[in-house]
């Protein structure tokens, strides 16, 4: 108890307005800590401040306080950062501002700031006229000390070309883009126009080959990604190659675990390409002019959503709360506003405990943790919600339960508590990068072939296309293709020997079908239970919001088809579309 004395003597707390406005009748220097109440303040700097005030104080014009965000009106646009923020307030004026647990940037700081005090108390020198600094955007760097940052979002556009869509590359290159710390903000799938093509590549226009080059970008689908930096201090996990000889079933399915590990961050994604030998597939756009006129014609809502933010992320609740209390905390996830994606259940190697509870390593209860952690089957989540990130961490508080009892009583953390650990029992991505490589880990993208078959309207189509978005999975081939009896066999190779197969032949032979390749976890179930029942009637009993009770009119014209195995899948997709598909990765 005695440490935790120090430190209230040490930083005085301010958790509402009134106790902000009296903390600026202070005299001197007050450095204060702006924090989230999910986080609480930054002990990694007390040390420093209490050096700095035993050095530093004799005359005491040297305060400390630690300020919540989330209850403090003038500190709203602070609210929801992850990054520590300190402020300098001299005779109650702001007069800098510094980002990060920089240490000797923010020492500097107070020792020059403690200095002058001293000199103006001295006769030594007139009290400067300090620009106060304006807490309306938290994004503005100080006095030129710490680094600054555009306040606009910078983006980048990329462009995957119709060659790399056909050829199945356009799942590696939207993985390398995020593995390398960016964030891919939105995608469209466009076939470009020649006017199109012209515009956005005026630029190479004088080059001799670039009459070749248009028709090369407008005979098929290509794939237009807005793309951000990502959270620069937060290192990638390494990829690691699957494990070929692993046949497990989904839910009981353990990877070798990728360790957290430092990886160069890239500042040009144009740079990052082009080291990766990606650029005669994909071409890169980070003129802001040009980028803006990109987003402008393929995403017209782009600058409205992005205010919404939807974020996806992932959890995990770990073995003991998912054993006893998983329905309340599914429940509460729910009402909190949060989506579920996806979810699954999977016994963790020692190795992906490990790295999941790096932040424990220290304690004394590491290898108990551990243990427990191995013990029986985690919950891992995938869940999407507006400022999802940054609400996640303050529904389920602080890592441990001292810290959160103190800090958050009312966070899941306290309401969930264990006996076994004293720690969170909920788990969840400390950032948006670090997320979609966790989602990626742990619900790692399975193709399968979709159909929609020929009787089924434009509008149906495009009604189903909605569906199979809002499913949750992506469209990653697709052609119209009108199906010939050696294209159909290649589809419906299992039953092409039954005495019916000459009448879904002639079904087929209506009209062009849509030939997708539809990715993502668990996708051959997953289709398969949205399509629903072989027999329309049958659907409409069993799963009457499924696709074929919804649009299907008999057996045969039952609007769609689908992979029942990996193996079906991948042997159908590879003849369809002529290996163009990369290995599905839950066929190893």
């Amino acid at each position: 108890m005695a440490g935790k004395k120090r430190e209230i003597q040490l930083q005085a707390v301010i958790n509402n307005q009134s106790m902000w406005d009296e903390m600026l009748q202070n005299k001197g220097l007050t450095v204060i800590d702006v924090y989230q109440a999910w986080c609480g303040p930054c002990k990694a700097m007390q040390t420093l401040f209490r050096k700095l005030k035993n050095e530093l104080n004799e005359d005491e014009i040297l305060h400390f306080a630690v300020a919540e965000a989330d209850n403090i009106v003038t500190l709203q646009p602070f609210r929801d950062k992850c990054e520590p923020i300190f402020l300098f307030s001299v005779n109650g004026k702001i007069v800098a501002k510094i980002n990060g647990a920089n240490a000797p940037l923010v020492n500097k700081k107070i020792v020059d700031l403690v200095n002058e005090e001293r000199k103006i108390a001295a006769g030594e020198m007139v009290r400067p006229q300090y620009n106060e600094i304006l807490l309306a955007d938290s994004d503005t760097e100080n006095a030129g000390e710490a680094s600054s940052e555009n306040l606009e979002q910078l983006y980048s556009i990329a462009i995957i070309k119709p060659e790399a869509v056909v050829t199945g590359k356009t799942v590696e290159i939207k993985r390398k883009i995020i593995n390398a710390g960016f964030v891919i903000e939105a995608e469209a799938k466009r076939v470009l126009t020649e006017e199109q093509v012209r515009d956005f590549y005026s630029r190479i226009a004088d080059q001799p080959d670039f009459e070749d080059f248009v028709p090369l970008m407008t005979n098929g689908i290509s794939y237009i990604l807005v793309i951000s930096q990502g959270n620069k201090q937060d290192p990638p996990w390494k990829e690691t190659v699957p494990n070929p000889e692993s046949e497990l079933e989904p839910s009981e399915n353990q990877h070798e675990m990728v360790t957290p590990t430092v990886m160069e961050k890239w500042d040009s994604l144009q740079d990052y390409i082009e080291r990766q030998h990606l650029s005669e597939f994909c071409d890169i756009e980070e003129n802001m002019a040009n980028v803006n006129k990109v987003i402008d014609i393929f995403f017209p809502d782009f600058k409205s959503i992005t205010s919404i933010k939807l974020e996806r992320i992932m959890a995990l609740l770990r073995p003991d709360l998912f054993k006893k209390k998983k329905e309340d905390v599914l429940n509460i996830i729910q009402d909190e506003g949060f989506k579920i994606l996806m979810q699954r259940q999977i016994v963790l190697s020692e190795e992906e405990a490990q790295t999941l509870c790096k932040e424990y390593k220290n304690e004394d209860y590491f290898e108990n943790l551990i243990e427990n952690m191995t013990s029986g089957p985690s919950l891992a989540l995938v869940l999407l919600r507006d400022n999802g990130l940054q609400h996640w961490k303050k529904l389920i508080g602080p890592n441990t339960l001292e810290e959160a009892k103190e800090c958050l009583p009312e966070s899941l953390c306290v309401q969930f508590a264990m006996e076994s650990l004293p720690i969170n029992q909920l788990y969840g991505s400390v950032s948006l990068e670090a997320a979609e490589r966790e989602i990626q880990y742990f619900f790692p993208p399975q193709n399968t072939l979709g159909l929609i078959k020929p009787h089924v309207t434009q509008e149906q189509r495009e009604e189903i296309i909605d569906l199979i978005k809002e499913a949750g999975f992506e469209i990653t081939q697709m052609k119209e293709v009108l199906l010939t009896e050696d294209q159909a066999d290649k589809i419906y190779f299992k039953i092409k020997k039954r005495d019916f197969y000459k009448d879904v032949l002639e079904v087929l032979s209506e009209g062009p079908s849509l030939v997708m390749v539809l990715t993502k976890w668990n996708a051959i179930s997953d289709w398969r239970r949205l399509m629903g029942p072989i027999d329309p009637d049958e659907g409409k009993l069993l799963s009457p919001d499924s696709i074929r009770a919804t649009y299907g009119k008999n057996v045969l014209r039952n609007a769609v088809h689908g992979s029942s195995t990996v193996h079906e899948a991948m042997e159908t997709i590879n003849k369809i579309f002529e290996e163009a598909v990369p290995e599905n990765p839950e066929q190893n």
